[in-house]
């Protein structure tokens, strides 16, 4: 496993009772981090992501969980972090298409952000990348790239330093040279999101290379995860849809990364071929040309 600074490789989340055997042990009780950062330097924490409830609650990391996953890691372990979505939607989630839009009165608060921060504190060094993950965002919920940028830029001045901070789109149309440059002008990276109907990060990448510096993040999440999910019962053991050309042309995308020294987090879901550790395994060949 690569734990020099160039190139970090996990997966997102790390709860499966379905890698005994090949990350866990076979049987018996078992600390999951704990036994996994025997085999990865970092990986995604999704969890506290979710954060945003009716009635404009938000709900922060618990300082037990926190401590208990600072105890449970080796020294040179990173975090990968998503930053709660009661920041980063802007409005809540609505079931029916037809329901009402209620703004978030939280989007994009600072004084939150600093609270999420502060609760984050105890994992100290650990704290790596910060993901700020969009939904796809339609006319309703923002008018378009310029308006994103606006807002998105304000409230990137206001960020507390001493972070990586990183910003996943869901909006294909706004990968432009523009959006490229607001990150760049305020030291946020981008994250390369395999899936949910963005275009192929190779493209992306080969497009806006020049604009690709110091840090990023790739995240391999796949197209259709309801099919998967049949596909596998949800026994996140075994490839069941093997990419080999995806993987071949990650390898390329990586190995030009590391000429650039483009410091690089890969996080692989169990949804993008059906065994986040297998994918991992099959990565890492292609990348030692075996």
């Amino acid at each position: 496993m690569d734990r020099v600074n160039f190139l970090h490789i996990g997966t997102c989340s790390w709860k499966y009772d379905s890698w005994r055997g090949i990350v866990y042990p076979e049987s018996g009780a078992v600390n999951y981090l704990h036994e996994y950062g025997k085999h990865y330097s970092t990986v995604e924490v999704d969890q506290w992501f979710w954060s945003l409830f009716s009635g404009n609650k938000v709900v922060l990391p618990k300082r037990s969980v926190i401590a208990e996953y600072a105890a449970s890691i080796p020294d040179d372990f990173v975090f990968g972090i998503k930053v709660p979505n009661s920041i980063t939607l802007t409005h809540h989630y609505s079931k029916g298409k037809k329901g009402p839009l209620l703004p978030n009165p939280h989007f994009l608060s600072i004084n939150l952000m600093q609270q999420f921060l502060k609760a984050i504190e105890p994992l100290g060094k650990h704290i790596g990348p910060l993901i700020f993950q969009f939904e796809y965002l339609n006319k309703t919920k923002m008018s378009g790239l310029d308006e994103f940028l606006s807002v998105f830029g304000e409230f990137a001045d206001h960020l507390p330093g001493g972070f990586i901070y990183c910003l996943e789109t869901r909006n294909r149309n706004y990968l432009q040279s523009r959006y490229f440059e607001l990150l760049v002008k305020h030291d946020v990276y981008h994250v390369f999101l395999h899936g949910y109907y963005m275009p192929p990060i190779f493209e992306v990448y080969d497009q806006f290379r020049e604009s690709i510096n110091d840090l990023t993040i790739i995240r391999l999440l796949g197209s259709d995860r309801q099919e998967i999910e049949k596909q596998t019962d949800e026994d996140w053991s075994r490839i069941v849809a093997p990419k080999d050309e995806e993987i071949s042309r990650l390898a390329s995308m990586v190995a030009d990364l590391r000429v650039r020294q483009v410091e690089t987090y890969l996080y692989v879901n169990n949804h993008f071929e059906g065994s986040a550790p297998r994918t991992i395994a099959r990565i890492e060949k292609a990348l030692n040309g075996s």
